[in-house]
Parts: structure tokens; C-alpha cells; sequence
């Protein structure tokens, strides 16, 4: 399908106009960002926790040691909640009541599962570093059988998801226009600097077109 259909979980209450169950934008989202939340909870305990993804079609991948204590939780099939925000600008309204920010963010409702089968975790592991930076699994060395044992892998379906996007000038109440007050939006994205050579890199070795033009946006 090109949408999820949205669920109780999944349907943007706040704001609903912002709401966008498209695969196509969701997708997009997922790919350009580099940092998702895994929300779940342990015998009443809520835990929220930064981590690295990758989307391979329609499978969100995570990773991690085997020792993992999320991963670990998670590979028990408890729900979780996957968040990925980008922000994109800071929206400077003529009051303070209607400063917002222009954003694109995803909600990921599931299962994850332990992937198992040697292919899939080889194919999640490459799409890990490709997300990082496109072009370098390639060029590295690959993961040992060692390393492939020490690494856990958990897939979660793309079945139960939306985006919510704001975009544009800030909206503020009819009369606050007239106010003598700089009002507009701060474009902000993320940008690389200089690449920084490891100490002990050998001489002679230049960083390659992946990294020294290294660029973030949506995977095409």
C-alpha cells in the first residue's frame, strides 16, 4: 500500500491538518534523519532511548551488543514507540504565545524481532552503515563472524505509522500584524564540517567523495 492506514495509536490528534500517513513522506523522513527514540516499559517503568537505525524497504533495523539491556527488553517482543524528529527552522512570531518551529517528524507503533536468518542481519548491518554515510560499506572492512555473534539486530515491520510536518511562516492573531516586531523564520539543517583525519591514518590516504562531500536529505 502507499499509506498506512492510520489506528487509534497512530492518528495525529493535535493538529490533525499536520498529520501525512503517506509511505512515500514517512519514508523520506526515516531516511534523512540519523537518531531515533525507542520508547517501551519494564514492569511500570517507561524508558525512552536514543539509538542508530536504518530502514531497508518496509523494516526499521536496530542494533546494538548482544549485552544490550534495551535490546534485550525488546527482543522479548514488547510494544514500542520509534520517534524520529528533524527540525528545520525557528518560527519567530510577533508574540511569544506563537513561536513554534517548522518540523517533520515520524511515530513508529510495533514488535521488534530478533533477526536470526544470516542474509537479513548481513543486509540490516549494511543498511546500518549506508545510513550513516552512502558508499561506505563498500570501501570498509566487512563484519567478522566474531563481530556478526556480538551484535543483535532487531527488526521492526513499518505497518503502524505517521509523520506530522509544519512548514511555513508563523500564524499569528490578526491584530498582533500591525506589532513593529521582526517576525519571519530561522532556517536551520544540519551541516558538515572538515573532515578531521584519525592520528594515526598513514599518509596519503584522502577521504573519499562520501566523506569529504557529505551531505544529509532523503535517500532516493
Amino acid at each position: 500500500m502507499d499509506s498506512f492506514t492510520p489506528t487509534g495509536r497512530s492518528t495525529v490528534k493535535r493538529l490533525p491538518k499536520r498529520g501525512e500517513y503517506g509511505r512515500e513522506g514517512v519514508y523520506q523522513i526515516l531516511d534523512e534523519g540519523l537518531v531515533c527514540h525507542v520508547g517501551f516499559v519494564v514492569e511500570g517503568q517507561p524508558f525512552v532511548i536514543p539509538t542508530g537505525y536504518a530502514r531497508s524497504g518496509d523494516t526499521l533495523y536496530i542494533h546494538g551488543a548482544q549485552a544490550s539491556r534495551m535490546l534485550r527488553t525488546l527482543r522479548d517482543g514488547v510494544e514500542i514507540c520509534v520517534t524520529v524528529t528533524l527540525v528545520d527552522g525557528m518560527v519567530m512570531a510577533r508574540s511569544a504565545f506563537h513561536h513554534s518551529m517548522n518540523y517533520r517528524s515520524v511515530v513508529v507503533f510495533g514488535r521488534a524481532a530478533v533477526v536470526e536468518e544470516t542474509s537479513e542481519k548481513w543486509e540490516a548491518l549494511r543498511a546500518l552503515t549506508e545510513h550513516l554515510a552512502p558508499g561506505r560499506w563498500s570501501e570498509v572492512r566487512q563484519p567478522t563472524e566474531g563481530e556478526m555473534r556480538a551484535t543483535l539486530v532487531l527488526a521492526l515491520a513499518l505497518t503502524e505509522a505517521s509523520a506530522k510536518v509544519r512548514t511555513g511562516p508563523p500564524v499569528d492573531d490578526e491584530e498582533d500584524y500591525e506589532l513593529p516586531v521582526w517576525a519571519g523564520v530561522v532556517p536551520l539543517h544540519l551541516a558538515a564540517g572538515v573532515p578531521i583525519n584519525d592520528p594515526r591514518l598513514p599518509q596519503g590516504i584522502e577521504p573519499p567523495p562520501h566523506v569529504s562531500n557529505y551531505t544529509r536529505g532523503a535517500r532516493r
